[in-house]
């Protein structure tokens, strides 16, 4: 069975974007695969995260995606500062990376505008320490965004390297995943786009029926179509596609027949759309709501998903120590 390793931000919520995206792999990943899922805590640091709010936002990403459908019971689910293990492995790993490779990274530069007076080492070391994340497992396997291909391919280049200068083989080279088939896009409430958080156009797990009545009937629209089985603007088509996925196929298929027709009426479709949401999301919300709120449940999830992934990093640190010639007396 493949060992498959994927990290979670510890900051932002999961919208309808995520849950119908990457998340619904993830669920049926961890039957699938040996799975690993950390919360990257660590990598967090490096924006310099408010100290008082990075619990609250560990504690609320690990309770949304529990709620979203990750099983304890089935896949390893950590902290990642719980496995100390994973920073001593970046250490090790830094002393074969070289500055020139690290600041030509596309994530440093971006980060580099981005936050001009916070250059630190922890972003120039970020595709090490990620590398390592994924390395102390020996995963095969590692689901990554288009922004996340350069840092798998840095891993690669680094366990390669290690390999090469020992004489070993003893890291793998991680693979991207592939689920098999296109994961679901869901397109934003905008106009344009996927929804995400930056762009302000998702709508999110923890939204209130209010709260998504309203951005649903915010979403931009035109003035109707003037012919029969006209072509959709864009705004139109994302509108049907959100109601593709979220309702039932004869609702879609009412409102498409009313659009070729000539007869739709947008804040009719707009409001069966929101209904349609609430349907998805005011389950996963109020689960979401009752694990937050049971820190016992929470502290057993992650003090028993740091013993799992413990046993694992334990004997990756104990056999790359030996490795580079680090050996007790």
């Amino acid at each position: 069975m493949e060992t498959v390793l994927s990290g979670i931000r510890s900051t932002g919520q999961l919208h309808l974007g995520n849950y119908f995206g990457a998340l619904k792999n993830f669920v049926k990943m961890q039957h699938d695969a040996c799975c690993y899922f950390f919360i990257a805590d660590y990598h967090s640091l490096t924006t310099h995260p408010d100290p008082k709010l990075l619990h609250d936002n560990v504690k609320n990403a690990l309770s949304e995606y529990l709620a979203a459908g990750l099983d304890p019971e089935v896949a390893t689910i950590y902290i990642q500062s719980d496995l100390p293990q994973t920073a001593e492995l970046s250490l090790l790993l830094s002393m074969h990376a070289y500055v020139g490779e690290l600041s030509k990274t596309v994530s440093f530069k971006d980060k580099i505008r981005q936050q001009p007076n916070n250059i630190n080492a922890g972003l120039l070391c970020y595709p090490v320490l990620m590398a390592a994340d994924i390395l102390i497992h020996r995963a095969t396997r590692v689901p990554v965004g288009k922004d996340q291909e350069q840092h798998l391919e840095m891993t690669r280049n680094f366990a390669q390297r290690f390999n090469q200068f020992y004489g070993v083989d003893y890291f793998p080279l991680p693979q991207s995943y592939n689920f098999g088939e296109a994961s679901i896009k869901v397109p934003g409430l905008d106009g344009s786009g996927k929804m995400g958080k930056s762009e302000g156009n998702g709508v999110f797990l923890v939204d209130t029926d209010e709260v998504i009545r309203k951005k649903v009937m915010k979403a931009k629209t035109d003035s109707g179509p003037t012919e029969p089985n006209q072509p959709m603007p864009e705004a139109i088509e994302n509108l049907f596609t959100i109601m593709q996925i979220v309702s039932p196929a004869d609702t879609y298929h009412y409102f498409l027949d009313k659009y070729n027709n000539c007869e739709i009426r947008y804040g009719d479709m707009k409001k069966q759309l929101a209904e349609d949401m609430i349907a998805v999301i005011a389950p996963i919300r109020e689960r979401i709501d009752d694990i937050r709120s049971n820190d016992k449940y929470l502290h057993e999830v992650v003090s028993e998903g740091a013993r799992k992934a413990a046993e694992n990093a334990n004997r990756t640190l104990k056999e790359v120590r030996e490795i580079m010639g680090i050996k007790p007396f």
